[in-house]
Order: C-alpha cells, then sequence, then structure tokens
C-alpha cells in the first residue's frame, strides 16, 4: 500500500522567496527520511517551491483548456511538499505519519495529510490500464 504524506502550505511558505528552514527542523525531517529508508518504506519525498512559481490547466465543459499563472489563494489549500511511502497497512501508515515532525517547525500551526494512492489493480481490466502497467514495467516501476 502506498501513502502519501501531504504537506499543506501556509502563508509562511507560500511567501518564501527562497527555501529556508530553521536548521533544527531541517536535521528533524532529515532524521525521519532516514528513518524511513533504514525501515525500507521511503520511496520519495520533496518541498516545493510556491504557488507563484507554478501554474495550473484548467479544463472546461467544452473541452477546451488553459494555463493559469499562480500564486494561487488559499495558502491552506495548496500543497508545500509530501512524503511517498510504500507500507503494509493503514495502521502502519498512521504511525508513521504521527511521527511527521511539525513542518512548520515546533510551536507553529501546521497540517499533513494522509492519502492512499490508487494502485492499477484497483481499476476494472481494460487496454488503458494494460499500457500504464506495460509503461511502468517498462520503466521498472
Amino acid at each position: 500500500m502506498r501513502f502519501m504524506i501531504i504537506v499543506k502550505s501556509c502563508v509562511d511558505f507560500e511567501a518564501e522567496v527562497t527555501p529556508a528552514a530553521p536548521p533544527e527542523l531541517l536535521a528533524d525531517m532529515a532524521a525521519y527520511h532516514e528513518e524511513l529508508s533504514r525501515a525500507g518504506v521511503l520511496l520519495d519525498g520533496s518541498g516545493l517551491h510556491p504557488s507563484r512559481t507554478g501554474w495550473r490547466v484548467q479544463y472546461d465543459t467544452d473541452g477546451s483548456r488553459r494555463i493559469v499563472d499562480g500564486p494561487f489563494a488559499e495558502a491552506k489549500e495548496l500543497i508545500a511538499g509530501y512524503t511517498l511511502i510504500q507500507v503494509r497497512s493503514r495502521e502502519e501508515a498512521l504511525e508513521w505519519s504521527s511521527r511527521f515532525p511539525n513542518p512548520a517547525g515546533n510551536g507553529k500551526e501546521a497540517v499533513i495529510e494522509l492519502r492512499q494512492l490508487i494502485e492499477l489493480d484497483e481499476f476494472p481490466p481494460g487496454e488503458g490500464i494494460e499500457r500504464v502497467k506495460q509503461l511502468d514495467a517498462e520503466r521498472g516501476a
């Protein structure tokens, strides 16, 4: 089972011009990710630049699409980073997520959200799913 630990953004994260974090927070994050790695459950993890450096592709009901440049309102609805883990159960994912360091730093409000990834085997069989499985096999996923 794969889960994504989603670090929700906040006004401070969105305001940063360059990535910045207190040294103790970076040390805590490094230690946590090292522990995940030693346990063999870490797949990936990274922080994201503020939304002002990104864009969205919006799809309309008429089939058209348009590009909307950031920044985006409501920082609390944005994602500041993620950690992707592979575990045996929901309970194990809950255990790991409960140990995630406060991404805003001790004494500050922050939110992380955990979401399970949809696995290809959860979809009904079909040509599209088989093509995606083939692509995964070719890249060794």
